[in-house]
């Protein structure tokens, strides 16, 4: 905003008109930039019954965070009945995640395999795990994109989790590399953002937050290419890291594999997607 003044007024009070200038109107999940995504109750509602339907993990709450194309938030919701029934620390983390599902992943308009077939590539953040390793295909990827702290960690704590989130509308970015965060695909197999979850183990977390992208009908990614090698969930899970004969991080065939977890189970079961 430019501001003029005539002559003779006074710096200190030229700075002090500037330091009370009105504040931008303060933007709501109704924006147009997220047109088209689900709302904050919707969110809230598919990571309801994603969590009652996970019997893997620990059984623990959730915290789901939807980040539009362009990286900004749009809806925040945790399960169970007040923001204390969950880690703390998995709101940011399911920001994470959905902001690098939706920075890594590549729509079927927007890709060629090389036949000059346009094929996407989808990648959940739990085909990252291996390749960000040292010696992995994309090692060092997990230190790019730094979460913005100023606009995750900013009060009120009390809004957390409703459709006041103070995350919502702003790019918190942030890079995680296991279980949790998946790319959103619309009705034209669009990439319009991402999704992702957090709050027990992180195959829990790719299972539930898998069912809360099925819930949402977002899930329109059959014939994207993916890395799990299963066209009917091409950015599902994978287990396939083997120990290292030679010590430290375990070996993956594929490049993409995950670690198993506490009560690992259920993955290959996941409802295909659309």
């Amino acid at each position: 905003m430019k501001v003029t003044v005539g002559p003779g007024v006074p710096a200190a009070l030229l700075g002090a008109a500037v330091l009370f200038l009105p504040a931008s109107p303060a933007w709501s999940d109704d924006d147009s930039r997220c047109h088209g995504l689900p709302s904050q109750p919707q969110l809230k509602s598919a990571l309801d019954a994603a969590v009652q339907a996970e019997t893997s993990g620990l059984n623990n709450h959730m915290w789901a965070t939807i980040v539009n194309r362009d990286g900004i938030v749009c809806a925040v919701a945790f399960s169970g009945v007040d923001r204390s029934a969950q880690w703390p620390g998995s709101r940011v983390i399911s920001a994470q995640k959905a902001n690098t599902a939706n920075a890594f992943n590549l729509d079927s308009h927007s890709f060629s395999n090389g036949s000059g077939q346009p094929s996407g590539l989808a990648l959940s953040t739990a085909n990252l795990y291996s390749a960000v390793q040292p010696g992995g295909s994309l090692y060092g990827l997990q230190h790019s994109n730094p979460v913005d702290t100023d606009d995750a960690y900013q009060g009120p704590s009390s809004s957390y989790g409703t459709p006041n989130d103070p995350m919502v509308g702003h790019r918190v970015g942030g890079v995680n590399v296991f279980g949790g965060g998946l790319g959103l695909y619309d009705s034209a197999k669009q990439v319009v953002g991402g999704v992702g979850a957090s709050g027990d183990t992180s195959c829990a977390d790719h299972n539930i937050v898998w069912r809360v992208r099925h819930a949402l009908a977002l899930d329109h990614l059959a014939g994207v290419a993916g890395v799990s090698g299963d066209p009917a969930r091409p950015d599902n899970i994978v287990f396939d890291i083997v120990p290292n004969p030679f010590g430290g991080t375990g070996n993956s065939a594929g490049g993409f594999g995950h670690p198993t977890c506490l009560n690992t189970s259920g993955s290959e079961t996941l409802p295909p997607v659309r």
